[in-house]
């Protein structure tokens, strides 16, 4: 990783900061993109005791100029652009029937077409370097969840962008990483969009029983460079996914019983 650049999205916490600190050890020059700028120069801060090589784009990654702006800004410091990691997300909590209709849009806009924009603007030069694009998606992008229809549609869109964009790339030596974490200590919860739009504040789940973010980040750094096409994590995550396959209808049932258990779930066990 010496000596490349990686634009790291959503990077000024949670598995977007671990995958920075992770690439600046290994000597990459690194790109962190956020919306709050506070976060991004303390993230910075802690990114130079490891690397000189450290660039901060304040964007909003739904609106598609502030992506060109990122791509334009990387290229400009660094010549050029070796991994993109899509992983800047938010996700939300609440009953179809309850929710607004512009929750449902931001969170498709940032978790879906933030990494259309990214990824469509930086291709050119990730083509050229060989390089990776990596999508940050969820075990919510493998099986529909009870009270996250938007965030689980976000990542089956993203899954289905990205397994398209490989497939186009097949001749072109492109590397297209899907990652699934599973449930991670990330803060995403407590940001998570309530009905009304408002931040829940508080995690529903014991954040301190989950993979952290930390353990995360490496896993995603040793899949780009093994040039992986999928990771799974986590044991529940796993055989989620494999029971599924073959027992959808018994998922459903196990995921609805889990997923209810919830403190405030918004539907009844």
């Amino acid at each position: 990783m010496k000596g490349k650049t990686v634009i790291i999205t959503g990077g000024s916490s949670g598995i977007g900061k671990a995958c920075a600190i992770r690439f600046a050890r290994e000597g990459a020059n690194i790109v962190i993109v956020g919306r709050n700028i506070e976060k991004l120069g303390k993230t910075a801060d802690e990114l130079r005791v490891l690397t000189e090589h450290v660039l901060t784009v304040t964007a909003d990654v739904s609106i598609y100029r502030e992506c060109e702006f990122i791509i334009t800004e990387t290229v400009k410091n660094f010549g050029g652009i070796d991994i993109l990691i899509n992983n800047a997300g938010i996700s939300m909590r609440g009953m179809l029937s309850d929710t607004r209709v512009d929750v449902l849009q931001q969170v498709m806009n940032t978790n879906f077409w933030g990494t259309v924009y990214c990824t469509k603007l930086a291709l050119p030069y990730i083509l050229k370097s060989n390089g990776s694009i990596v999508g940050i998606s969820s075990i919510a992008g493998k099986k529909g969840l009870p009270g996250r229809s938007a965030y689980s549609a976000s990542k089956f869109a993203m899954e289905g962008f990205l397994e398209t964009l490989r497939t186009e790339n097949l001749k072109n030596d492109l590397h297209v990483l899907i990652a699934c974490p599973g449930f991670t200590s990330s803060g995403i919860r407590n940001e998570a969009l309530g009905p009304d739009g408002i931040p829940q504040k508080e995690s529903p789940r014991d954040e301190q029983t989950m993979m952290t973010a930390t353990v995360v980040a490496s896993h995603i750094y040793n899949a780009v460079v093994h040039r992986k096409r999928d990771v799974i994590l986590t044991v529940n995550g796993k055989l989620t996914v494999f029971l599924n396959k073959f027992f959808p209808a018994l998922v459903d049932r196990l995921v609805y019983r889990h997923l209810a258990k919830e403190p405030g779930s918004p539907f009844k066990n």
